[in-house]
């Protein structure tokens, strides 16, 4: 099907996903400081000496103390250990070891180093038990919240398993991002906690040395202490046009199961400009060969635009993105001169994970803009290129003619020769 000012603009790199409360893009002015919590894991293996000479534990410590010594007066700092209090002699016990022993809040930094100098490394690794108290520990305001998670290695205690705990924690909607630091992570250790990090819009990071470490989680509660300056709104997609939500231009956050269809609607003046992206955060394994889907239709479900991302193999975030003018919007939709179309957007995906059930829902972030609309030619076609049509259709000509005598000159020779 042939539409006039049809343009598809693919955009990628947006921003990893962050399940947020808000106005659409509007600024972080809640007025409460952001909370942060750092979760040590103080399982047995962190006695292990292989950090220039050092044991995990003792290095561990000192770069704790480093971050404590170096915290600003308006910082909202908690600490949380795992492992800490009981051996691995019995599991069931062991498997319920978390404590927080620094609570979130401005923080004395004596009392803080002591509380992380009596740390002996124990027991077992329930970090899926570990990141729910952690978030219980945060509360519920309206402040930006942040997880820092310390371990050298991956949970030994499932159920719960940290991923769907990751998962869980963000389709509840709440502003928690979990950043993950691996110490000499292996890459069983390294996947998993990647899946965490993944999982809420936070960052990976892994560390082989003191320097390494100290630097590592000074960089990311310093990252905690900055708000976001845009907060996405929470938006519901609807599973039909009729029923769809209504969106203005900004920026929203919604989740999206495997193999399902969100539905969005957006009013367009004419002369307008419809542009829209998403972007998709793949926060657990997917099969091979999958592709994201944007769609713009008229109310009746005639497809103006599509814009199409696909892959095969590991990514982080797969995007999208259209464009499409509202005069011609109108047009399609059977609107009169003057009248206000309503563009519907449907974002779908072709997603498929053999490990994972399709709750809660992969993050997806939809940004949505009306400009005025762009001076394009037809699609596709020449548009208004008729004097290059023009100019090839007399060379055309003259090739032809040029081209017949030279043809009647060289048969005339051969035949007199």
């Amino acid at each position: 099907m042939i539409h006039k000012r049809l343009s598809i603009v693919v955009t990628s790199g947006l921003i990893g996903i962050s399940v947020l409360f808000g106005a659409p893009a509007q600024a972080d002015d809640t007025g409460n400081p952001p909370k942060v919590e750092l979760v040590l894991d103080v399982s047995g293996s962190m006695a292990a000496a292989d950090i220039d000479g050092a044991t995990r534990i003792s290095v561990a410590k000192k770069a704790f103390g480093e971050v404590v010594d170096g915290l600003g007066e308006t910082t909202q700092l908690g600490i949380r250990v795992l492992g800490a209090r009981y051996s691995n002699d019995d599991k069931k016990l062991g498997c319920t070891d978390t404590q927080q022993i620094v609570p979130v809040g401005p923080v004395d930094a004596q009392q803080a180093k002591d509380a992380i100098a009596t740390l002996k490394p124990h027991g077992f690794t329930p970090i899926g038990l570990a990141l729910r108290k952690a978030a219980d520990d945060l509360g519920e305001g309206g402040s930006a919240r942040r997880i820092v998670l310390i371990t050298d290695g991956e949970d030994t205690c499932t159920p719960p398993d940290p991923c769907e705990v990751a998962r869980d924690l963000a389709a509840q909607g709440t502003r928690l991002v979990i950043d993950t630091l691996g110490l000499t992570p292996d890459e069983k250790t390294r996947k998993q906690l990647v899946c965490i990090s993944t999982a809420t819009g936070g960052t990976f990071a892994s560390a082989d040395s003191e320097q390494e470490l100290s630097g590592r989680v000074q960089q990311l509660v310093g990252r905690a202490a900055l708000p976001p300056p845009v907060v996405p709104a929470t938006v519901a997609g609807a599973e039909s046009c009729d029923k769809a939500p209504q969106l203005t231009p900004g920026v929203y956050s919604d989740r999206e199961k495997i193999g399902e269809h969100r539905y969005y609607r957006v009013p367009l003046q004419p002369g307008q400009e419809l542009r829209a992206s998403v972007s998709v955060a793949l926060d657990r394994p997917v099969n091979r060969d999958y592709g994201v889907l944007l769609n713009a239709v008229t109310d009746d479900g005639r497809e103006l635009v599509r814009g199409l991302d696909a892959g095969s193999g590991r990514s982080d975030v797969v995007s999208s993105g259209l464009r499409w003018s509202g005069e011609t919007a109108a047009a399609q939709s059977g609107a009169g001169t003057g009248a206000s179309p309503t563009v519907c957007l449907i974002v779908s995906n072709s997603f498929a994970s053999a490990t994972s059930g399709a709750a809660p829902g992969m993050p997806i972030e939809l940004s949505v803009d009306t400009v005025a609309a762009s001076d394009v030619p037809d699609a596709p076609g020449l548009g208004r290129g008729w004097l290059l049509l023009l100019v090839l259709t007399v060379a055309g000509l003259i090739a032809g003619v040029l081209a017949g005598w030279l043809t009647r000159w060289w048969v005339a020779t051969w035949r007199e020769n």
